[in-house]
């Protein structure tokens, strides 16, 4: 069953987002040469706990961070430790998220590490980021689950190819719904299955249905595989890839993007999409 929610709950969502917007601008700061994963991971901790609320990734089905920092070749799911250190030229992926009186919030971002990287990696990035904007645009009052799985693929099938020849649409991991709990129904796949377009897999979009879109993309295939420790999630080829996320609202004046700090005003515009307006202020 998809969860809907109310304006009160919406705003509790947008407070959790909140939360996990500042976790996402310290880690980035953190993200420096000679820096470890769990040294993100304590930043993000302390976020937390400057703001009263709760991690929803640590414990999760025993995940033992509260954020996920997956470097290069990692899609989805690293986990913070101290072997891993930062270098110049590394790319990381940091999702986080936060619990506010038992209300989610859930994104992710990319950041560059130091220097020296090479602009199929900036543009790798950038294509990911612009797709999710493409999906959360088209999370519309009346349409289908489906066209923001189009939106994505769309965006990502029009832009020129990358140096590696592709970019790959990850297939085994996408969005979800996201409120009381924060893996929910629906499942949001990245690309347009055929074989999900009827039924439960496509719900009608309608107000109060919350979702995080997040879109990962690499420099060839879209196979994983998890690591031995059973979170881990790499490319199957090895190439590097991008994970960006938002977590976002459909009210009945739009979509509230809950993850992003002016809730996704600026960046809406510029697909001719009005955001609502914020209920915090």
């Amino acid at each position: 069953m998809v969860e809907i929610k109310t304006p009160e709950q919406i705003a509790k969502m947008r407070e959790a987002g909140l939360v996990v917007a500042a976790m996402h601008r310290a880690c980035a700061e953190a993200a420096v040469p000679g820096a470890t994963t769990k040294d993100l991971d304590e930043v993000a901790a302390k976020v937390l706990a400057e703001h009263g609320a709760k991690p929803n990734f640590l414990g999760y089905g025993g995940f033992p961070g509260n954020i996920c920092t997956s470097v290069n070749q990692v899609v989805v799911h690293g986990i913070p430790d101290r072997e891993t250190v930062l270098s110049s030229g590394d790319i990381i992926s940091i999702d986080a998220g936060a619990i506010v009186d038992g209300w989610h919030g859930d994104a992710a971002i990319t950041v560059f590490v130091g220097e020296g990287h090479a602009p199929e990696l900036h543009e790798l990035s950038r294509v990911t980021e612009e797709s999710l904007w493409a999906g959360i645009a088209a999370f519309r009052r009346g349409s289908r689950l489906v066209e923001i799985s189009r939106a994505v693929e769309g965006y990502v099938k029009r832009q020129p190819r990358p140096a590696s020849g592709k970019y790959g649409i990850i297939e085994d991991y996408g969005g979800h719904g996201i409120g009381s709990q924060m893996h929910m129904d629906p499942h949001l796949l990245n690309y347009v299955d055929r074989r999900r377009l009827v039924g439960r897999h496509n719900p009608k979009l309608v107000t109060g249905m919350c979702l995080a879109i997040e879109p990962m993309l690499s420099l060839g295939t879209p196979r994983t595989h998890v690591l031995e420790d059973e979170w881990t999630v790499e490319t199957d080829d090895g190439s590097w890839s991008s994970h960006w996320e938002h977590s976002v609202a459909l009210t009945e004046r739009g979509p509230l993007v809950l993850t992003a700090v002016d809730g996704g005003r600026a960046k809406l515009a510029e697909y001719g999409v009005t955001a609502a307006p914020d209920p915090l202020g």
